[in-house]
C-alpha cells in the first residue's frame, strides 16, 4: 500500500487539529457558567493522559515514545500552552466566540514581531503593512473608547503570546521529540497545576466578583452534572487527539504549507456561534475579523517564503 506523503499528511493533521480545537472551544464556553476553569481542566488533562498512555503510545510504537532527555523544554513549552489556554478560554467566558478566536489570531504578527527582537531576522515592509493592518483589525474588533469594549477582551490577545512562544518550542523540539511525547507532558504539566489551583482557590473563597473571566477562574468546585460528563469527556479528547495533530502537523510540515490550515478555526468558530449561542457578528466585528484573517494569511505567507529564502 502506498504511503501518504507527509506534504499531505501535515495540512490534513492542522485542518483536523483546527476543527477539534474549536469543538473544545465551543464546549469549553458552553460549561464556563457552571464550573470552574481549573477544574474542566483538570478533567480534561486527566482524559487527555489517559488517552495519550492507553492509546497513541501503543497505536504510535509503544511506552518508549514517552521517555524524554529534555524534560525542560518540554516543561517550558507546556508552560506556553498552559498560558495561552487559560487566557484564551478566560476571555471566551466573556465575548463571543468568533470574535475571541480572531483576536488570537494576532499570533503570526507577534512571531514576525519576535524574530525581529529575539533573532535579529529582517522584516520587510510588506510584512510590517501586514502587521499594521493586522492590528489594526485588533483595534476595530476590541473598539476602545466606546461602550462595547471589553476587558476580557484582552485576554486572547494576551493567549497569542503564549501561543506564539509554543509555535517556537514545537519547532526546538522537532528534530527530537515525538508528537506522543509533546501531547503527555503537555497533560502531566495541566493535571499538576489544576490540582495545586483545586487545594488553593477550588473553595470558592474569590468568588462572588461578578465578573464573567473572574468568576470562570474563582468558582469554587463542584460534582459534574450527569448530563455534562460527555462534555467533559469530549474535552478530554479534542484538546488530547487535536494537540497530537497539530504537533505531527508542525513536525511534519513547513509552516507555510501547516499554518494557513489552522485559519479553518475563524469561519468554524463564525458557524458555532450562530449554531451553538445565537452569536451573529455585526458589521464592525465582520471587518475586524476580516482583516486580522486576511492580514494574518498574508504574514504568514511572506514570514515562510522569507525563510525559504535565506535556506
Amino acid at each position: 500500500m502506498a504511503r501518504i506523503s507527509p506534504t499531505l499528511i501535515a495540512p490534513l493533521s492542522a485542518a483536523l487539529a483546527a476543527t477539534l480545537f474549536s469543538m473544545n472551544d465551543v464546549a469549553m464556553k458552553f460549561l464556563s457558567g457552571d464550573y470552574a476553569l481549573h477544574e474542566i481542566v483538570l478533567f480534561r488533562s486527566l482524559i487527555g493522559l489517559i488517552l495519550s498512555v492507553l492509546i497513541m503510545a501503543p497505536l504510535a510504537g509503544g511506552f518508549h515514545l514517552l521517555k524524554t532527555r529534555r524534560p525542560a523544554m518540554h516543561v517550558l513549552r507546556a508552560s506556553f500552552v498552559i498560558f495561552a489556554n487559560m487566557m484564551f478560554f478566560l476571555g471566551l467566558a466573556a465575548m463571543p466566540l468568533a470574535e475571541a478566536v480572531a483576536l488570537f489570531f494576532v499570533s503570526p504578527f507577534l512571531i514576525s514581531i519576535f524574530s525581529v527582537v529575539f533573532l535579529g531576522e529582517y522584516v520587510g515592509p510588506r510584512r510590517w503593512a501586514a502587521i499594521f493592518v493586522g492590528m489594526l483589525g485588533v483595534l476595530v474588533v476590541l473598539r476602545p473608547g466606546t461602550d462595547a469594549f471589553q476587558a476580557a477582551s484582552l485576554f486572547p490577545i494576551a493567549a497569542a503570546f503564549g501561543y506564539a512562544g509554543l509555535h517556537i518550542m514545537t519547532r526546538a523540539l522537532r528534530g527530537t521529540e515525538n508528537a506522543v511525547s509533546m501531547v503527555f507532558y503537555i497533560q502531566l504539566v495541566f493535571l499538576l497545576l489544576c490540582i495545586t489551583l483545586g487545594l488553593t482557590i477550588g473553595d470558592g473563597k474569590f468568588a462572588g466578583t461578578g465578573n464573567p473571566s473572574l468568576e470562570f477562574l474563582f468558582r469554587a468546585w463542584t460534582w459534574p452534572a450527569q448530563t455534562d460528563f460527555l462534555l467533559f469527556l469530549l474535552l478530554g479528547a479534542f484538546a488530547s487527539i487535536g494537540g497530537y495533530f497539530i504537533s505531527q502537523a508542525y513536525r511534519l510540515g513547513e509552516a507555510a504549507m501547516v499554518a494557513p490550515f489552522e485559519y479553518l478555526a475563524l469561519p468554524l468558530s463564525i458557524l458555532w456561534g450562530v449554531l451553538v449561542f445565537g452569536e451573529w457578528p455585526d458589521l464592525i466585528a465582520w471587518l475586524g475579523i476580516g482583516l486580522i484573517a486576511g492580514a494574518g494569511l498574508y504574514t504568514v505567507w511572506r514570514e515562510n517564503r522569507a525563510a525559504g529564502l535565506r535556506r
